[in-house]
This record gives structure tokens, C-alpha cells and sequence, in this order.
């Protein structure tokens, strides 16, 4: 990185040329990444890579995923088990598990941690997988509609 010009200073702001402001954000995106990288090395390291492994998804689940399926659907499927047995491991009814998995549930909170135990993943895969809100963005219209009484 080259040297960044300062081109105004206050005691509250810094004013930077555009190219500096994205030079320092694409630094601290690498460094982001490379710390990540190293923690996952260290787990790795840790745990042994073929139990990591267990955690990793495909392209196809991870796809699944970013397309806002259930991601209780998702892992339950990874660690083969049927919707029956998840529920009863998890000690909740077979009906409430599929209301979670198709959506018209949420999941109490209590439910979730006990699915998210018996699926061996951390609660936020299941609440925020791949760092994705559960639910999909509705986007507002982009018609726009005369007041009333106007002409168009």
C-alpha cells in the first residue's frame, strides 16, 4: 500500500482521497479474511480434519442455503437423519419440527438450541446461516400511484 495523504483533519473526521479510502478498506478486508482463515486452520489443527469435515457443506447445500431453505432441513439432511428422529432426539413434536422447516413457524428459541444439539452445530447456523437473515428481503414496489384524485 502506498503512503495515504490526509487532506483535512478535524478533531472528529479525516478526509482521504477515494483511492486511499478503498485501498484501507480492501486492507482491512484482506486482514479480515486472513484472520479467519488462520482461526479455521487452528480448528482444523484442533479437532482434526476429518471431524471439521463433518461440518462442511457442498456447494449444493451451501446453495440451498443462500436460496433461503430451512437450514434445520439443510443440516438434518447432512447428518441423515429423518424429520421423526430429529424430533424426538430434540424432544419436540414431529409437526412442530416441520412447521419450522417449511417457515411458518420460526422456532422458539428453547427448540432451536435442542435441534441445534442433537445437529451438532452452533445455534446461529440455524438462526443465520451463512451469515443470512432467516427471512428473505421483501423488496417494496417500485410502482408509484397517483394521489388520490390527481390524472396521470
Amino acid at each position: 500500500m502506498t503512503e495515504i495523504k490526509i487532506l483535512a483533519e478535524t478533531p472528529d473526521t479525516v478526509t482521504l482521497r477515494r483511492t486511499d479510502f478503498k485501498a484501507l478498506v480492501a486492507a482491512l478486508e484482506d486482514a479480515a479474511d486472513l484472520a479467519a482463515v488462520r482461526a479455521h486452520s487452528t480448528y482444523e489443527d484442533r479437532v482434526g480434519w476429518p471431524a471439521a469435515r463433518r461440518n462442511y457443506l457442498s456447494r449444493r447445500k451451501a446453495q440451498r442455503l443462500l436460496d433461503g431453505e430451512s437450514p434445520v432441513r439443510v443440516w438434518r439432511e447432512k447428518r441423515g437423519l429423518s424429520q421423526r428422529a430429529l424430533a424426538a432426539a430434540a424432544q419436540i413434536s414431529p409437526s412442530y419440527l416441520a412447521e419450522i422447516e417449511t417457515g411458518r413457524k420460526p422456532g422458539s428459541k428453547n427448540a432451536l438450541l435442542c435441534i441445534a444439539t442433537v445437529l451438532e452445530v452452533l445455534f446461529e447456523e440455524l438462526v443465520h446461516p451463512l451469515g443470512i437473515s432467516p427471512h428473505p428481503v421483501v423488496r417494496a414496489s417500485t410502482r408509484f400511484h397517483s394521489p388520490r384524485g390527481s390524472k396521470r
